[in-house]
């Protein structure tokens, strides 16, 4: 069984996050940025079906510059055979990126595609679920244990009520949720190794013409700053205060 796994490249999760002054976008120069955490915990579980014997490749994929080669020897270092960068300098919505991944599906045939559930830069939650559309596979979304078999794959996912477990037909594409596994570290020998494997580059226009995005990002702000509390003197204020001043979130 051949594993897809898309990633992507992110502004690190320890990065305090800045709104350019003009509010056209986010800082992105001198920021560090790294593999998307959902991204990493789906790496993790194609690695974990290889060393079961369940899968015989696990492929990390990504779109963008090639600066994006770093999370790609990233998942390298984490287990993954190959990579494949899927290379533009165009800013890539989810519905390019799913048309991207569904190419490069059709020509790799994998059996399963995992993909984080989001990515922490935009938290759009949409690649998933608009990649299986345009393949007609089955889906399974927020992936807390997958279990596998000769036809189906069973998956269990948190929702509002508890636990859903749904069983989907192979081929099909996943989505993890952050339960699903906890991501190993990548070793020095492993981050030594992954330098020697093949990491493929293609022309994302060589596979999909139009990429254009269909939103169009207005502004940005920062979320504004919390105010300061206030200290009372008494219980009687204190209850004065919170019948009359404070407001219901």
């Amino acid at each position: 069984m051949k594993v897809l796994v898309a990633v992507k490249r992110v502004i690190d999760h320890n990065v305090k996050v800045r709104v350019k002054a003009d509010g056209s976008g986010v800082e992105m120069s001198g920021v560090k940025m790294s593999l998307n955490p959902f991204d990493e915990i789906g790496v993790e579980e194609a690695v974990r079906l290889k060393e079961k014997g369940i899968a015989s490749e696990v492929i990390a994929v990504t779109c963008g510059d090639l600066g994006c080669q770093d999370v790609l020897r990233t998942a390298l270092a984490l287990g993954a055979d190959r990579a494949v960068l899927l290379e533009t300098n165009e800013v890539l919505q989810p519905l390019a990126v799913a048309k991207l991944l569904k190419a490069l599906v059709q020509k790799e045939q994998p059996d399963l595609v995992i993909l984080g559930k989001q990515a922490i830069d935009d938290d759009c939650n949409q690649t998933g679920q608009m990649l299986a559309a345009l393949l007609q596979w089955g889906q399974a979304t927020f992936a807390s244990e997958i279990t596998v078999d000769d036809t189906h794959f069973t998956v269990s996912r948190e929702i509002d009520g508890g636990l859903q477990t749904v069983r989907v037909n192979r081929p099909a594409v996943i989505t993890t949720d952050l339960r699903l596994n906890e991501p190993r570290y990548a070793s020095l020998p492993s981050i030594m190794k992954a330098k020697k494997k093949p990491l493929e580059i293609l022309p994302a226009v060589s596979l999909v013409s139009d990429l254009a995005p269909r939103i169009k990002v207005l502004a940005m702000r920062e979320p504004e700053a919390r105010k300061a509390g206030v200290r009372v003197a008494s219980v009687p204020e204190l209850i004065d205060r919170l019948k009359n001043e404070a407001k219901v979130i």
